[in-house]
């Protein structure tokens, strides 16, 4: 039968624009599938340049209606059978979130729906323990904005350490930019194609701070270098993409282990779109294997921004009586991951 004739069934249409990747996904409770549909658009800059908020605002007004139709399609839903609209409501750059709350309020007013505001962060997690068989892991959330390691306790994700500077996808993404790397499909990919070209080990400062890291020493460093040492022909910029990722990524495995321990977890969830990073899930592997643990990833349709993500986070909190009013409808660009009270788990 159509999917609209499935008794009991809830539909949640999500809408994800916190930085450079616009998406709309639709998603239900029923059957082993959740995802019913997930387009996306990203805006993609000049080689050497980033994403301003202005820009990736107008590129985002400029496809978000095409992306809810297009959603709509491939569903084959009709707006009448969705349940309820989720949308980012931070953390993220306040231009093009506003985009995504301005058409979700114009939505729940046409269709007449309730509204929920979702946490970016818990979409990620929320999204990774449903496709994923780790169902109570450690999580290392690691994308362009965001750098922590959180473990589930008492209805809240609880922050055990995190960067004190910049986030692992921006330390990347601003490395690529210095060596003219391209920002297409993204930079930490090409970052990744180029690291497994590299040859050499270059030493780079390691900073951990307890359970925090910070990068920006480890970014200024590497621009140095290939400012002079490449210049001169002493060193590859593929040495240097290999070295920044096994430096950065020992960091990250480092704490996440610090926290198992802590916590005595064994599995690892990495979710963000640096979660995509072959050699991340690599290193992450080794380390939970010894713990006798595995590690739980996605692929990129699911790790990178996506509207499924928010939707499914939305599904949760919609069945656990969540939701928010239209004059609550608004963004943050702060919103941190351990503020949003965690009602759909268990204590």
């Amino acid at each position: 039968p159509p999917l609209s004739l499935i008794a009991g069934m809830v539909v949640i249409l999500g809408i994800e624009g916190s930085a450079n990747k616009l998406g709309v996904g639709i998603v239900t409770d029923l059957g082993e599938d959740p995802i019913l549909a997930n387009p996306r658009h990203t805006y993609i800059t000049p080689p050497g340049t980033g994403f301003l908020p202005r820009e990736t605002a107008e590129h985002h007004r400029k496809h978000i209606l095409q992306l809810v139709k297009k959603a709509l399609e491939e569903a084959k839903i009709p707006p009448k059978d969705i349940d309820a609209l989720a949308y980012t409501k931070g953390p993220g750059m306040g231009a093009p979130l506003q985009i995504g709350a301005l058409v979700t309020r114009t939505l729940a007013i046409l269709w007449k729906k309730p509204i929920i505001g979702v946490n970016h962060c818990v979409g990620h997690i929320e999204m990774g323990r449903r496709l994923t068989e780790a169902k109570d892991p450690i999580v290392l959330y690691v994308s362009g904005g965001n750098t922590q390691v959180l473990a589930y306790s008492q209805q809240k994700y609880r922050i055990f350490g995190e960067t004190i500077d910049i986030a692992v996808g921006n330390t990347l993404d601003r490395f690529a930019r210095v060596v003219g790397l391209p920002n297409d499909p993204n930079p930490g990919y090409n970052i990744e194609q180029s690291a497994k070209k590299g040859k050499t080990l270059i030493e780079l400062p390691i900073v951990v701070k307890g359970m925090d890291i910070s990068l920006s020493g480890i970014l200024a460093q590497v621009t140095q270098l290939a400012k002079t040492q490449v210049k001169a022909g002493k060193i590859t910029t593929e040495d240097l993409c290999f070295s920044l990722q096994e430096a950065v990524f020992s960091m990250l495995v480092e704490t996440t282990e610090r926290a198992m321990a802590h916590c005595g977890k064994k599995d690892v969830l990495i979710v963000g779109g640096v979660g995509c990073n072959k050699r991340l899930q690599e290193m992450m592997a080794i380390m939970a294997k010894e713990r006798g643990g595995k590690v739980a990833t996605m692929d990129h349709r699911y790790c990178i921004d996506n509207g499924a993500m928010i939707a499914w986070a939305g599904l949760e909190m919609y069945k656990s009586g969540v939701s928010t009013k239209l004059e609550d409808c608004t963004v943050t660009q702060r919103y941190r991951t351990d503020a949003v009270d965690v009602v759909w788990r268990e204590m």
